[in-house]
């Protein structure tokens, strides 16, 4: 049985760009479960591939549904059909009552006011701008993440990590300069406001990550990513005077078909960190813009441009780089802990 843990959702730079799941980052709480039992690297990073695929996939879904579903009924279905699954699994390991409890309802609430905000402006900009655009520029989570830790945590941050959030965001811009572009009818055909909400999203992402890792010192995951659940299916709610429609049954197929995906894809990228460190498997997280590209062109049409190749090389550098530099300071940390421990007998 799949055993999720904290950390190993945290370690996924694939669900803070697409899942809006993901819980926290590395090491973000103590005493936490080891992310993986025993270590087959081929197995692990075959699992992981396979689930950024199926993140990918999963927004591909979305964006087709959404040209004729509104977003806010995209957001219902994606984040109703996980709940059971989640109910599920609970039910399975005999921790139905206790996996739920909230000892931070607050917290719970505001996790998802931002969580369903991200996950909101993520499938608008889905829906408006192309599949690969909307990837690459979901990749600035982790560089917000590390700007809110410096004023929200008090984090010192040093000269590398500040680097790689520079060289990310200089790549992000990049990607986004056409769609802002006054001498393109970007912002009239909506490209432009796809961009901007795409951006947003991932800095409400970094945003609840910070948020997360306080949380995770005193909720179980299965209730973080319940109460999430709950809350977004609850929020999406609100935007039904706002234009839902009766689905046909390909669009309805389409949205059952995101939600069942994104569980499913949730649950291979927690089996992927049982048998491999979440340092060997980040990078791979990254693959997830070859998928886009090759989905976005060929069911819709949607060419790689220039501009985003140059700003995906970029904004990706960046990000590993900082994964790099969080490796090698938690690699550092063990060691001292390790030179300052009281010898053994």
């Amino acid at each position: 049985m799949v055993k999720f843990n904290s950390e190993t959702i945290a370690n996924s730079p694939s669900l803070q760009i697409i899942s809006p799941c993901a819980l926290a980052l590395k090491g973000a709480a103590k005493g936490m479960e080891k992310p993986h039992t025993d270590h087959r690297p081929v197995l692990a990073i075959s699992l992981k591939i396979t689930a950024v695929l199926l993140f990918v996939v999963m927004a591909g879904m979305v964006k087709e549904a959404t040209k004729e579903v509104p977003v806010g009924q995209a957001v219902f279905f994606r984040s109703l059909m996980p709940i059971p699954i989640i109910l599920l699994w609970l039910r399975f390991r005999g921790e139905l009552r206790t996996g739920l409890v909230a000892n931070n309802v607050w917290g719970h609430v505001w996790r998802g006011l931002f969580g369903s905000s991200a996950m909101f402006l993520t499938f608008a900009g889905l829906s408006l701008i192309p599949l690969p655009e909307a990837t690459a520029i979901g990749y600035a989570t982790p560089m917000f993440t590390v700007i809110l830790a410096i004023f929200l945590l008090g984090e010192r941050v040093g000269i590398y990590r500040l680097s790689a959030v520079v060289l990310g965001l200089v790549g992000v811009m990049i990607v986004m300069a056409p769609r802002l572009s006054l001498d393109t009818d970007a912002m009239t055909t909506g490209a432009g406001l796809g961009a901007i909400f795409t951006l947003a999203a991932a800095a409400l992402r970094g945003l609840v990550q910070i948020h997360v890792r306080k949380m995770v010192a005193t909720e179980k995951t299965g209730a973080i990513v319940f109460y999430f659940s709950l809350t977004a299916t609850c929020l999406s709610l609100l935007s039904l005077p706002f234009g839902w429609v009766w689905p046909t049954p390909y669009s309805l197929s389409l949205l059952i078909g995101a939600g069942t995906i994104g569980a499913l894809a949730q649950i291979l990228v927690t089996s992927s960190y049982r048998h491999g460190a979440a340092s060997m498997l980040a990078p791979f997280d990254y693959v997830s813009l070859i998928f886009a590209s090759i989905i976005g062109y060929v069911f819709f049409s949607e060419a790689p441009t220039l501009n985003m190749m140059i700003g995906a090389i970029l904004v990706v550098s960046g990000g590993v780089l900082i994964i790099w530099r969080e490796r090698k300071l938690g690699m550092d940390r063990s060691k001292d802990r390790a030179a300052t421990a009281p010898k053994g007998q």
